[in-house]
């Protein structure tokens, strides 16, 4: 079924798990879902993202320390999956010129309180990942912090036009849900230190509505298939990044916390080139 018209926001929550739903539907719920959400989701974690601050993870590694994406001096760069564009309005404050694009108009509007907050303007586009609406070779580096990749069914679509659109040399940076987190309940306390379902199911995460519909899909990933997609869009990957939980650090975000962070990983950074 065709996932054309969108969810009605009324459509209460009637099943959620892992369940197989048509690629077409569960890779467009996306959008309505952060179109709706967007307000909800930037009040309970904006205070963490900040309005231009660069966090790739829930971790809370920086852009500012890490330096990922290298030498960014005089590079055109592309975020991918940018939400409310916390990170590019970051770099935009560095003097980068960065473009943001997310599939929700909804998120990139609310983003737009921040550029009033900061005395910014940070470049947007709304666009698919899927079908990015540049010429070839026209960005030097690309980036998702938790973007686009995990809800679409067809990753190796957003890492084809990625490439498409990168110079020669250019880098691909992305922070995922880190694969080995699948195999355990997401719950940030004891109780999701326990496996309970195999690490190679990939059947997504998926919320129905009582019509049937899907109104959320999340899907999974080995860190193999990650590798594999990359590769065989062009990327050579330099560099797979695991941040260890800092000491100090107390916050809870859904899975995410200093229990399992202490001994399970919880994000994967992949850093990567076109050659």
């Amino acid at each position: 079924m065709a996932h054309d018209v969108p969810v009605p926001f009324d459509d209460p929550l009637a099943e959620a798990g892992y369940l197989d739903v048509p690629p077409a539907e569960g890779g467009s719920a996306g959008r309505t879902w952060w179109d709706a959400n967007a307000e909800e989701y930037l009040d309970e974690h904006g205070a963490f993202l900040g309005p231009a601050d660069f966090c790739w993870c829930p971790e809370g590694v920086r852009e500012s320390d890490a330096h990922l994406l290298g030498d960014l001096t005089g590079a055109r760069v592309l975020e991918i999956g940018a939400g409310a564009a916390q990170c590019s309005r970051w770099l935009v404050g560095q003097g980068v010129d960065v473009v943001a694009t997310d599939v929700s108009a909804g998120m990139l509007r609310a983003g737009r309180r921040y550029d009033r907050d900061v005395g910014a303007r940070t470049p947007v586009v709304v666009a698919d990942a899927r079908a990015l609406p540049f010429a070839d070779e026209s960005f030097d580096v690309a980036f998702t912090a938790f973007g686009a990749i995990p809800f679409v069914p067809d990753a190796d679509r957003i890492h084809a036009e990625v490439a498409r659109v990168l110079r020669p040399g250019g880098r691909w940076v992305l922070s995922v849900t880190h694969p080995v987190r699948w195999a355990f309940p997401d719950d940030p306390s004891e109780l999701g230190l326990t496996v309970n379902r195999s690490y190679f199911d990939r059947r997504p995460y998926v919320e129905l509505g009582a019509s049937g519909r899907v109104q959320y899909a999340e899907y999974h990933r080995t860190l193999g298939d990650h590798v594999a997609e990359l590769v065989a869009a062009g990327f050579v990957v330099d560099r797979l990044v695991e941040p260890e939980w800092p000491e100090g650090h107390e916050r809870v975000w859904g899975g995410w916390g200093p229990v399992r962070g202490a001994v399970i990983p919880g994000t994967a950074i992949f850093v990567t080139h076109r050659p």
